[in-house]
Protein backbone atom coordinates (compact mmCIF):
# COMPACT_ATOMS: atom_id res chain seq x y z
CA UNK A 1 0.00 0.00 0.00
CA UNK A 2 1.38 3.38 -1.00
CA UNK A 3 1.83 6.07 1.62
CA UNK A 4 -0.57 8.98 1.09
CA UNK A 5 0.01 12.63 1.90
CA UNK A 6 -2.24 14.80 4.05
CA UNK A 7 -3.36 16.55 0.85
CA UNK A 8 -4.51 13.23 -0.62
CA UNK A 9 -6.41 12.49 2.58
CA UNK A 10 -7.99 15.97 2.47
CA UNK A 11 -9.20 15.25 -1.06
CA UNK A 12 -10.70 11.92 0.06
CA UNK A 13 -12.24 13.52 3.13
CA UNK A 14 -13.74 16.33 1.08
CA UNK A 15 -15.41 13.79 -1.19
CA UNK A 16 -16.76 11.81 1.75
CA UNK A 17 -18.08 14.87 3.59
CA UNK A 18 -19.61 16.31 0.41
CA UNK A 19 -21.43 13.02 -0.27
CA UNK A 20 -22.74 12.96 3.31
CA UNK A 21 -24.23 16.48 3.16
CA UNK A 22 -26.21 17.83 4.78
CA UNK A 23 -24.64 17.34 8.21
CA UNK A 24 -26.28 18.74 11.29
CA UNK A 25 -25.27 20.07 14.69
CA UNK A 26 -27.38 20.17 17.84
CA UNK A 27 -27.15 23.63 19.43
CA UNK A 28 -29.35 24.76 22.33
CA UNK A 29 -31.78 21.92 21.67
CA UNK A 30 -32.12 23.00 18.05
CA UNK A 31 -30.90 21.11 15.03
CA UNK A 32 -29.13 23.15 12.36
CA UNK A 33 -26.98 22.40 9.35
CA UNK A 34 -23.21 22.72 9.72
CA UNK A 35 -21.73 26.12 8.94
CA UNK A 36 -19.03 26.38 6.26
CA UNK A 37 -16.41 26.50 9.01
CA UNK A 38 -17.83 23.33 10.58
CA UNK A 39 -17.75 21.55 7.22
CA UNK A 40 -14.12 22.65 6.79
CA UNK A 41 -13.30 21.39 10.29
CA UNK A 42 -15.04 18.06 9.62
CA UNK A 43 -12.95 17.61 6.47
CA UNK A 44 -9.73 18.42 8.33
CA UNK A 45 -10.62 16.13 11.24
CA UNK A 46 -11.40 13.24 8.89
CA UNK A 47 -8.19 13.81 6.90
CA UNK A 48 -6.09 13.91 10.08
CA UNK A 49 -7.81 10.76 11.34
CA UNK A 50 -7.02 8.94 8.09
CA UNK A 51 -3.39 10.09 8.26
CA UNK A 52 -3.10 8.92 11.87
CA UNK A 53 -4.56 5.53 10.96
CA UNK A 54 -2.09 5.18 8.08
CA UNK A 55 0.89 6.17 10.22
CA UNK A 56 -0.04 4.53 13.52
CA UNK A 57 -2.83 2.03 12.89
CA UNK A 58 -0.42 -0.87 12.53
CA UNK A 59 1.09 -0.13 15.95
CA UNK A 60 -2.32 -0.07 17.66
CA UNK A 61 -3.28 -3.30 15.90
CA UNK A 62 -0.04 -4.94 17.04
CA UNK A 63 -0.61 -3.87 20.63
CA UNK A 64 -4.01 -5.55 20.60
CA UNK A 65 -2.70 -8.70 18.88
CA UNK A 66 0.46 -9.34 20.91
CA UNK A 67 0.12 -11.93 23.64
CA UNK A 68 0.01 -10.63 27.19
CA UNK A 69 3.56 -9.90 28.39
CA UNK A 70 3.32 -12.63 31.06
CA UNK A 71 2.30 -15.19 28.45
CA UNK A 72 5.03 -13.92 26.11
CA UNK A 73 7.71 -14.29 28.78
CA UNK A 74 6.43 -17.77 29.62
CA UNK A 75 6.67 -18.77 25.93
CA UNK A 76 10.20 -17.39 25.80
CA UNK A 77 11.18 -19.26 28.97
CA UNK A 78 9.83 -22.55 27.61
CA UNK A 79 11.55 -21.99 24.25
CA UNK A 80 14.88 -21.32 25.95
CA UNK A 81 14.46 -24.33 28.24
CA UNK A 82 13.78 -26.49 25.17
CA UNK A 83 16.80 -25.03 23.37
CA UNK A 84 14.65 -23.15 20.84
CA UNK A 85 16.29 -19.76 21.08
CA UNK A 86 16.12 -19.35 17.32
CA UNK A 87 13.27 -18.89 14.85
CA UNK A 88 11.72 -22.29 15.63
CA UNK A 89 10.32 -21.34 19.03
CA UNK A 90 6.70 -20.52 19.84
CA UNK A 91 7.62 -17.06 21.16
CA UNK A 92 9.33 -16.04 17.92
CA UNK A 93 6.54 -17.50 15.79
CA UNK A 94 3.82 -15.70 17.80
CA UNK A 95 5.51 -12.31 17.52
CA UNK A 96 6.43 -12.83 13.87
CA UNK A 97 2.78 -13.60 13.04
CA UNK A 98 1.61 -10.36 14.71
CA UNK A 99 4.20 -8.35 12.76
CA UNK A 100 3.37 -10.10 9.49
CA UNK A 101 -0.37 -9.61 10.00
CA UNK A 102 0.12 -5.90 10.85
CA UNK A 103 2.97 -4.57 8.68
CA UNK A 104 4.39 -1.08 8.93
CA UNK A 105 3.27 1.12 6.06
CA UNK A 106 5.86 1.55 3.32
Amino acid sequence: MAIKTIEQFRTEATSEIESAKPLYAQVNNERREFTDAEYDQAIEDLAQSKLDEQDNGYARARLEAYPDWRESLDMLFHDMTAGKGDKTGDWYKALKKVKDDNPKPS
